[in-house]
Order: C-alpha cells, then sequence, then structure tokens
C-alpha cells in the first residue's frame, strides 16, 4: 500500500506552502470556491484573494528581518551561556575546579576540564587539561571528588593544604550532570580567619574567666563579710569597702587588657595605614602616669631631643608605651628615676645604644 502524500496547503510540519504563508492562502482558497459560486462576481472575488495575498507578502517580508534577528539573538544567547558561565566562574574569589573521570579505579584518569584564577594562581595549573593529582593531593578530598564522580553523592570535607596545620580549607564537591560522562565540581574555600576568629573567640572567654575568677572570689568573701559581722563595725566595713573597690578596679583593668589584647590579636595581619609622633606619645604617657609615679616616689623624665615619627596606629603605640613605663614604675625602687628617651634614624643594621647590666631592669620576664 503507498502512502499518501502530504497535502501542500494542509497544516503539517511537512507543508512548506502552510509555512510561508497561513492563513492567507486558506482566505485565498474560500474566495476561490466563492467565485466559482457567484460567477456574476467572481471578478470581485479574485481580485480580493489577489490582493490578501499580496498584502500577506509584503507584511511577511517587512517581518522578516525581525523574526531572523529575534532567532539570531536567541541562537546567540545559547551559544553565549556557556561562555557567560565561564566568565561567572573566573571572577569568583573561591577556586573553582570541574573535573572529568573515566575510570575509578586509576587515579590518573581525573582531568581538569576547567580551572578559575583563583584556582590557577593558588595551584599553579593550567586553565584546563592538567591531572587531578598534579593540582589535590589531600586524601579526604581527592575521595569526596571520586563520590561524586562516580557515586553521584555530595561532600564537604575539610583539610590543611601542603600538611601545614595553621591553614584550614573547605572542600565542597558536587556532581554534574552531563551526558559525555562523569563530571564534579569542586569548590574550595579558605577558612583559616574565620577559624582563627572563632579561637579567639574561645581564647578570650578562657583568659577572661580564667583573670576574673580570683577578684571575683575577693569580692564575694567581702560582700558575705559584710552581711555578716562586719556589718556594724564602721572601721571593718569602710577597710573591706576599699579592698573591694581595689579588686573592681582590678577587674576593671584585666577586662581593657583582653580587649586590647583582642584587638592587637585581631588586626595582627593588618599593616598599619597612619604614623604616630613617637616623641608626642611618650610625652602623653608621662602626663597620664604622673599620679602613678609621683604616689610611687619615682621621677619619669622624658629624654626626646628630636621628633620621631613612626608608622602605626596612634592608640596602640601608646598602649605599648604605657604598658613598658608602667611595668619601669612598679618595679623601680622609691625613691628612683626612670628615663623614656626616644631616638630616630636607625639604620637596618644599627641597634639601640646598650643598657649597662646592673642597672637594667628584667622587665619582661614572663612573671612580668
Amino acid at each position: 500500500m503507498s502512502e499518501t502524500a502530504p497535502s501542500p496547503v494542509a497544516p503539517s510540519s511537512l507543508s512548506p506552502l502552510w509555512r510561508a504563508w497561513g492563513v492567507e492562502v486558506i482566505v485565498a482558497l474560500v474566495l476561490g470556491v466563492l467565485a466559482l459560486v457567484w460567477p456574476e462576481r467572481a471578478s470581485w472575488f479574485i481580485a480580493a484573494a489577489v490582493t490578501i495575498l499580496a498584502l500577506g507578502g509584503v507584511a511577511r517580508m517587512r517581518m522578516r528581518p525581525l523574526a531572523e534577528a529575534a532567532s539570531a539573538t536567541a541562537v546567540e544567547a545559547v551559544v553565549d551561556a556557556p561562555t557567560v558561565l565561564e566568565e561567572a566562574l573566573e571572577v569568583m574569589d573561591d577556586p573553582v575546579l570541574i573535573v572529568a573521570g573515566e575510570d575509578p579505579d586509576y587515579l590518573t584518569r581525573r582531568r581538569i576540564l576547567f580551572a578559575n584564577r583563583a584556582a590557577r594562581e593558588l595551584m599553579r595549573i593550567p586553565k584546563e587539561g592538567a591531572l587531578l593529582l598534579t593540582a589535590v593531593r589531600d586524601p579526604d578530598v581527592l575521595e569526596a571528588v571520586d563520590e561524586a564522580l562516580f557515586g553521584g553523592l555530595e561532600r564537604v570535607v575539610e583539610f590543611a593544604p601542603g600538611g601545614v596545620q595553621d591553614r584550614r580549607w573547605r572542600a565542597r564537591t558536587r556532581p554534574l550532570p552531563d551526558a559525555q560522562g562523569s563530571r564534579a565540581l569542586l569548590v574550595l574555600r579558605d577558612e583559616t580567619e574565620a577559624r582563627r576568629m572563632e579561637q579567639m573567640r574561645v581564647d578570650f572567654l578562657a583568659n577572661a574567666s580564667h583573670e576574673l575568677r580570683t577578684p571575683l572570689a575577693s569580692l564575694s568573701g567581702f560582700i558575705e563579710t559584710l552581711r555578716g559581722h562586719a556589718k556594724d563595725d564602721p572601721i571593718a566595713r569602710d577597710r573591706f569597702l576599699d579592698i573591694m573597690a581595689t579588686q573592681a578596679d582590678r577587674m576593671a583593668r584585666l577586662v581593657a587588657d583582653l580587649l586590647s589584647l583582642s584587638r592587637i590579636e585581631l588586626n595582627e595581619h593588618i599593616p598599619p595605614s597612619g604614623r604616630t609622633a613617637l616623641d608626642r606619645a611618650a610625652a602623653d604617657v608621662i602626663d597620664a602616669v604622673s599620679p602613678l609615679s609621683g604616689a610611687k616616689g619615682v621621677e619619669v623624665r622624658l629624654d626626646a631631643p628630636a621628633r620621631v615619627t613612626v608608622l602605626g596606629d596612634r592608640d596602640e603605640i601608646i598602649q605599648v608605651v604605657q604598658n613598658l613605663v608602667d611595668n619601669a614604675i612598679k618595679y623601680s625602687p622609691a625613691p628612683g628615676v626612670v628615663e623614656v628617651s626616644v631616638r630616630g634614624g636607625l639604620g637596618p643594621d644599627e641597634t639601640a645604644p646598650a643598657v649597662i647590666e646592673g642597672n637594667r631592669l628584667p622587665l619582661l620576664t614572663p612573671d612580668r
């Protein structure tokens, strides 16, 4: 039985005439039938059919460039989609690898299809074609990549790159659907700073609880005493209140020191951007500690014949100078003299003048 040829005007995918003209053809055919039915008006129907076909042709000719442009734009968008995705991955700060795997039994069959800029700079690898083993050697990360390639599993693992324990990275693997074979996405993120911040919080709480335990216990004991037999003893009450005030001041200093230490550790990897007059900072510190030095019977002298400017934050420079001067006052015998000398202009191979061994105070020993 022979197949019936498709109609050239039927609305089918095989009809070029239908795709080209569509409704205009149907209307023209209807007008042709009407011309046969009413011969007296045949000329009118034929003229109308010709006019409709002509107008439809003109309209389609005008619309064709727009349709072709829209089609070309759509094709370009589809073609450029991988380019846009690659550009987006390229500017990411986190290292990103797209890995292909062929045989789960051979590690040398894992190749990098794409490595973004961050990955290339970190691992010193080309953009594509390198073996995964040349970029990643951590066994946990390699195992996570294999599970994504051949098991379709997502994994998140933490590792120390190159065995450097003070650096912590997080690797996230994810399978990519691909008809051509196994593909996996590997994204790395440096978690060192976040871990360091978390450790700082833990250390701060531990140090604060340890340092504040003694003065708090002392305050609690004196409060209990004042509530008991010393409640009606004005002399004992005043003495205990003075001690409590001293302990409260000590706690305030401890909290300030801990906050200062945390701030210093937070900014230890950030280079200073301002400049500070060291001689002026030393003069301000000496003015601030004058009540303490006067009460101790220690005279503090400043020897700063010229302006000395250093790179650093003013508040932190003052904190350093004040810590040194406080220790010098604290451990100097009374009456005594503490001399603060400020000098500049030391070269990279020069050292400060030596201090005679017998006159030097061991201010920086662990117990001080």
